[in-house]
């Protein structure tokens, strides 16, 4: 069974509906990127997923031992949290808020928990540093390790390349790879890059104001839809802050 299967939803925010009889499955062990237009309502979506908002109509039914407790977020970030005055540690630490639920107090396994997840990030030098005072990047990788504390399953982001420069967009896509394919989680990401959507996920969910996709990134290569969006040259073109490769992926993908 997958983890979630959405069937016919109708997602609507405050009075205005967004998007309607929209399907699609996430897999155990699937790298699925969303993209589309703004306001087609992927955020709406994103709260869905999250259990912040119930769909409109149709369903949203998660399966294969998946709760939504055990869903770790990267979440857009805000100025104020740009500035949040904690240290490293402690925020990478509060990610195991999410799957202690009534219990308020952290354990040893979770302190040894955000130790491993700030030792895979790279960041256990940092772990004394105020948060505030770090790189986009390095709270980048900060986020992301409080993200992995939260679940062993399913990997939630939301633009999270947003405001990084080319390089430290790149080195965190093989952060993202290797999580992904070494340690087994699921990765959900919602992305305005959709020429990098299709270089590193192995599905595409393209919600739009009048049409919407589901499918493997050779099958939305080939779409309506996907060729309007990545235009005729893909295979030819590197997008900004991507790694190389994508021309050998999309020859192996059509043999």
């Amino acid at each position: 069974m997958a983890y979630i299967t959405c069937k016919d939803i109708t997602l609507r925010y405050e009075s205005l509906t967004v998007q309607e009889h929209l399907s699609f499955t996430v897999e155990k062990g699937d790298y699925l990127c969303i993209v589309g237009e703004n306001g087609s309502g992927k955020s709406t979506l994103m709260k869905c997923l999250l259990g912040l908002k119930s769909v409109d109509a149709g369903s949203m039914t998660f399966g294969d031992g998946l709760k939504r407790n055990e869903i770790g977020y990267l979440p857009q970030q805000s100025m104020i949290q740009r500035s949040f005055p904690a240290s490293v540690r402690e925020v990478v630490l509060s990610g195991c808020l999410n799957r202690r639920l009534i219990h308020p107090f952290y354990t040893k396994a979770d302190k040894a928990r955000a130790a491993e997840q700030m030792e895979c990030l790279n960041i256990t030098s940092l772990a004394d540093r105020c948060y505030r005072e770090l790189s986009g990047g390095q709270q980048q990788r900060v986020l992301l390790a409080r993200a992995l504390c939260a679940t062993q399953k399913l990997l939630l982001l939301d633009e999270p390349l947003t405001g990084l420069d080319p390089l430290v967009a790149t080195e965190l896509y093989g952060i993202l790879r290797h999580i992904h394919e070494e340690h087994g989680i699921t990765v959900i990401m919602v992305t305005h890059d959709v020429e990098c959507a299709v270089r590193h996920a192995r599905t595409i969910l393209h919600i739009g104001k009048n049409e919407s996709f589901f499918g493997s990134c050779a099958e939305y290569e080939k779409s309506a839809v996907g060729r309007r969006f990545l235009g005729e040259t893909i295979a030819q073109e590197h997008c900004s802050g991507c790694a190389p490769g994508h021309a050998e992926k999309k020859q192996e993908a059509e043999a």
